[in-house]
């Protein structure tokens, strides 16, 4: 065997079991086998040495810890002179000014020397630029800017400018951008991939009917992941919406002389009646209920002479209902209220107060309706001043004639109301009116019957859409006939005794009405269910987030 075919001494050494020499073969694979590992300690060396070369070139960045990195824990340590800019300030006005934000990378687009970040807060975004100059900006810096995950939090400052283009397209500031200066990430992204994309949340209806190949995103996926979900504009939208309706109820009625009181909701008793109620065992005292409404106690209010009260806070409702506007825990707007002659009083201070709360949202919220619209578009919420006012009988009448079969003296599905809606909408141009003088035998045990006909009541529904938002009437104020109405509508008496005994002591003629705060937000603009205007929703098949 020549020179050049002789194995090494390494390979010269080995043997084949048995004591023989390496087959051709065996010393070819062998061979090959160094090889490799040859090359894999080659380029590991280089991917270490490629590693502290750029360790090395960020170390000697000096504008690495000044203008870019991750910001030291948020620890309370001192408080500076430096102020925060709003998103949603950002205007011509500011061009050529400094300013400090803080909002989330929506997300990042980077080439070569250069970056473009949009960032978000709550529901307005705005354009941020780098480019590689070496003194306010370096590669190390646009590399940086690059590697944040969308979602985090940065404290960005930059100068305003006006951007090159006529309008910066996908962003609210359209007039301005930010030529950043400096970018520190408070609070980074830790997951390696998002449940889902905030471009796939925030995609409008039209797009998605436009497109169905579109990636949507399914609504027990939304919920399950609320918080991140509810970063979506609409929906950042949506709950600040129903803020301003809470602000707007509570103003309205601070300024006709109510006082807002705050009721137990935990109870002896049923306060509505029926079987729809959440039971639990309290202490020692037996059995206690979820309040279904603060009813019994804003009319013991009334018994204290407290004359008009309003309460906000949460109902409970045992319904195993799965529709698109039903809850098991909502939150009540409630209103009680004395009365002098007639319960047409309470829907005149209703008129007033859903008047003032639809201009409110209409003209005063009007960007955020809009931002509303984007995602889910809907025809603009009407009504009319005075609201409209039918008879519940006069309500059937349009039913009959427009060829629905309804009982006279039954209540109305939730079909039949929307066809009622319809045609409410299409005679009087109004989505917003008031139903009156509801038969007795649909009404809780607590609602006045009408003085010349007991088969109706003194009692009323309002609608927005064609769906019920309010449920009200004249309350019994006469501790006898409000004992027997109980016992007729089978309720145990002795769990309403306080109730019922306050009424001995003599009280006003009253009545009020209940308010649903999801439903009324989810209808003024036109979604399709009401868990979109609840934050956390309780249904019978949900109890987390």
């Amino acid at each position: 065997m020549s020179e050049s075919s002789t194995p090494t001494s390494e390979m010269s050494e080995l043997s084949v079991e048995g004591g023989g020499e390496m087959s051709k073969a065996q010393l070819k694979k062998l061979k090959a086998k160094q090889e490799k590992d040859a090359f894999k300690a080659s380029k590991a060396a280089k991917v270490a040495s490629d590693v502290a070369d750029k360790v090395a070139s960020d170390d000697n960045d000096p504008l690495k810890g000044t203008a870019y990195g991750d910001l030291r824990m948020v620890q309370s340590v001192c408080v500076t002179d430096r102020k925060w800019t709003k998103v949603e300030e950002l205007n011509e006005d500011k061009i050529g000014t400094s300013v400090l934000l803080r909002a989330r990378v929506h997300n990042v687009r980077s080439k070569g020397k250069s970056a473009f970040v949009v960032l978000r807060e709550r529901v307005s975004t705005v354009q941020c630029t780098l480019f590689v100059d070496d003194k306010t900006v370096s590669k190390g810096m646009i590399k940086y800017v690059s590697s944040l995950p969308s979602e985090s939090i940065v404290d960005v400052e930059g100068i305003v400018v006006k951007p090159e283009s006529e309008a910066v397209e996908g962003c609210t500031q359209t007039t301005v951008e930010i030529q950043v200066t400096s970018v520190f990430c408070v609070s980074k992204v830790v997951e390696a991939r998002l449940p889902f994309t905030m471009e796939d949340a925030s995609r409008s209806e039209k797009d998605l009917e436009a497109n169905p190949q579109l990636a949507r995103v399914a609504q027990d996926t939304r919920l399950n992941f609320r918080t991140l979900d509810l970063r979506t504009p609409a929906n950042n939208a949506i709950f600040r919406l129903q803020s301003s309706v809470c602000r707007l109820f509570r103003d309205t009625l601070h300024a006709q002389g109510f006082t807002e009181i705050h009721t137990p909701k935990m109870i002896a008793g049923t306060s509505e009646g029926g079987s729809a109620v959440f039971r639990f065992e309290y202490m020692s005292l037996g059995t206690g209920c979820l309040a279904q409404s603060p009813q019994l106690y804003k009319q013991m209010a009334i018994c204290g002479d407290l004359e008009r009260v309003f309460e906000i806070g949460p109902v409970f409702r045992a319904e195993n209902s799965h529709t698109h506007r039903h809850l098991c825990e909502f939150t009540g707007l409630d209103m009680e209220m004395t009365i002098k002659e007639h319960y047409f009083e309470v829907l005149d201070v209703l008129d007033k107060l859903f008047v003032a709360m639809f201009k409110g949202l209409s003209q005063g919220d009007a960007a955020l309706v809009a931002t509303v619209n984007q995602q889910y578009p809907a025809e603009p919420f009407k009504f009319c001043t005075p609201s409209l006012r039918l008879t519940f009988a006069e309500g059937i009448k349009m039913l009959q004639d427009a060829g629905v079969e309804v009982d006279p003296l039954g209540d109305l599905s939730t079909a039949t109301e929307r066809v009622l809606g319809k045609l409410v909408k299409d005679k009087y141009d109004t989505d917003f009116y008031m139903l009156h003088r509801y038969p007795m035998g649909i009404r809780p045990f607590y609602t006045m019957p009408c003085p010349d006909d007991d088969n109706y009541s003194n009692s009323f529904d309002i609608f927005m859409r064609g769906e019920e938002i309010i449920s009200g009437a004249q309350r019994v104020h006469d501790p006898i006939m409000l004992e027997e109405r109980a016992k007729l509508c089978g309720i145990e008496v002795e769990t309403l005794r306080s109730y019922i005994d306050s009424f001995k002591l003599g009280v006003n003629p009253h009545g009020g009405c209940g308010v649903g705060l999801e439903r009324v937000v989810m209808l003024f603009l036109g979604l399709d269910n009401i868990r979109k205007s609840s934050m956390f929703p309780r249904d019978p098949t949900r109890l987390t987030p």
